[in-house]
């Protein structure tokens, strides 16, 4: 049986580092495809695949997917030779979804919103899906704490995601570079795939 082709449309300024990291941890073959913003990233071949003209995303055989936290859980229930997620009906199952989407929600929203400059009122902090920026760094100093990885001391798809917007968030200045953090990010970053994924994406400027 064929293994279906896997094409990843990226461009490396993009948040289509944390896909090529999570697609170097697995280990399969793959396409690239990169796409220009303005130009590439809306046109009609690119928008049948995204209609939000915008990337990354991935064409599996005749599967697309878009949002990194989604082609991370993709990628690593795709390719589960990687041991990337536990297992489906393990305990674990519900800490690295748990993980994962926190970092795709209440984290990005948060650090994004710090980065232009927008500030909740405390008053309307319960309208916002995170509450308030503090809250959110320090619940997420609380699951890594002194720990390697974030679900039962094994690498995951959940270290990639949230291990990438950490380091966006602290790279840009937008997340304070708590101790914990700078330790967890260290030893991510020593990770042959990532430093693989790095070289891959500078080379292309």
């Amino acid at each position: 049986m064929s293994t279906p082709g896997l094409t990843f449309y990226t461009n490396p300024k993009s948040r289509g580092r944390i896909v090529r990291w999570m697609l170097e941890e697995t280990g399969a073959p793959y396409a690239t495809e990169v796409l220009e913003y303005g130009t590439t990233m809306k046109a009609a071949p690119y928008l049948a695949i995204n209609p939000m003209g915008k990337v990354p995303a991935i064409r599996h055989g005749d599967t697309v997917v878009t949002e990194c936290a989604a082609i991370c859980a993709y990628l690593a229930d795709a390719f589960p030779q990687a041991g990337l997620a536990p297992p489906v009906h393990s305990a674990a199952r519900g800490t690295y979804y748990r993980w994962l989407f926190f970092a795709a929600g209440p984290l990005e929203a948060a650090w994004t919103n710090q980065a232009l400059g927008v500030v909740v009122p405390p008053e309307r902090s319960a309208m916002v899906g995170y509450g308030s920026f503090e809250r959110v760094l320090d619940v997420l100093e609380g699951a890594i704490g002194a720990r390697e990885y974030l679900v039962d001391d094994r690498f995951s798809a959940a270290d990639v995601y949230v291990g990438s917007q950490l380091g966006f968030g602290m790279q840009f200045g937008m997340i304070d570079k708590r101790p914990s953090f700078a330790r967890y990010l260290a030893g991510l970053e020593a990770r042959p795939a990532k430093q693989r994924a790095e070289q891959l994406d500078g080379a292309m400027g």
